[in-house]
């Protein structure tokens, strides 16, 4: 694919002052969307068949700004029309609050705070166990795994990292590739999944991936609810195969009232804000900026979390 071609940047929706500052404070110069828009910043992840349709009254777009890391919404638009538009996501901009969620996460789970949170009276059973130690599985390598695994050098964990490369991964003791992923799982003590969802790693856990973790393995995901099973999940629950679950992304989401992992006492469930607005803006603004530097560029270099289509992410 050529390198987009420069010229105006819509960003969309319109009143989001602090990206269209980051655009213009690259040198970029905004304006409506029109025949002559030559890149988009799109802000609302909600809506893919918005930026379908400024896709297709606007043929001269050449590059897209998403603005998650996980991109799966638009996966439709990445393989329509990635040939010819150069897709780029906030992948690695929010790894910081993200991967400081899920060591939140872990250490909840750990220390049993699910049970805690809920009791009324004082308990007299000791529980919990220390991270120290312990046997980490990250699923992932990107940007929020990499944020994480640094987070968890205090704690002398031994850290295993699954990937579709066996590459080695920095902070990892080992680093396997995906389709080993079952021969890894009845070590861990923790699992975090921070895999992008993609076809091929739709309900990457089910009820085969339980029956192998131990039961006092606790597993996170922080990631996308779809690369869990959800019945498996709570049946492993029920069933003690896992000891509890740390939970910032459902599958389905939002979870139901009434749904049973709201009741279940493995689970802390966190309503998808591992990385709120607030803690997001100014993150986003940043990729903006330096993708729009890239942009008026010219040449195709310089863009930060480029969209694979093949890959899906």
């Amino acid at each position: 694919m050529a390198p987009p071609t420069p010229g105006p940047i819509a960003v969309l929706p319109t009143e989001a002052d602090l990206h269209v500052d980051a655009v213009t404070a690259a040198g970029g110069t905004v304006a409506p969307l029109g025949d002559d828009t030559r890149g988009v910043v799109w802000l609302d992840a909600r809506d893919p068949a918005g930026l379908a349709e400024a896709l297709r009254s606007a043929p001269g777009i050449g590059w897209v700004q998403l603005p998650f890391a996980g991109v799966d919404a638009f996966a439709h638009l990445i393989e329509e029309h990635g040939d010819r538009v150069l897709f780029t996501s906030a992948k690695g901009a929010y790894a910081e609050p993200v991967a400081e969620h899920a060591l939140a996460l872990t250490l909840g789970t750990l220390r049993v705070l699910q049970q805690r949170a809920r009791a009324t009276s004082w308990a007299t059973e000791p529980q919990g166990v220390s991270l120290y130690g312990r046997e980490v599985l990250v699923i992932g390598a990107g940007g929020i795994a990499l944020e994480y695994i640094r987070l968890l050098a205090p704690f002398e964990v031994s850290v295993t990292v699954v990937r579709r490369s066996a590459d080695p991964v920095p902070g990892a003791a080992r680093t396997v590739t995906t389709d080993e992923l079952d021969a890894v799982l009845p070590d861990a003590d923790v699992v975090m999944i921070a895999a992008a969802m993609t076809a091929g790693t739709a309900k990457l856990f089910g009820p085969e991936q339980f029956a192998l973790m131990k039961p006092s393995a606790r597993l996170v995901n922080i990631a996308r609810g779809g690369l869990v099973d959800t019945d498996a999940l709570v049946q492993a629950l029920r069933d003690g195969e896992i000891a509890a679950a740390g939970l910032d992304v459902t599958d389905p989401e939002p979870l139901p009232d009434g749904h049973p992992l709201w009741s279940e006492p493995g689970a802390i469930i966190t309503p998808h804000q591992a990385d709120t607005p607030d803690m997001v803006a100014p993150l986003l603004a940043e990729r903006v900026r330096v993708n729009t530097t890239a942009f008026l560029g010219g040449s195709g270099d310089g863009f930060v979390g480029v969209v694979d289509p093949a890959a899906g992410y």
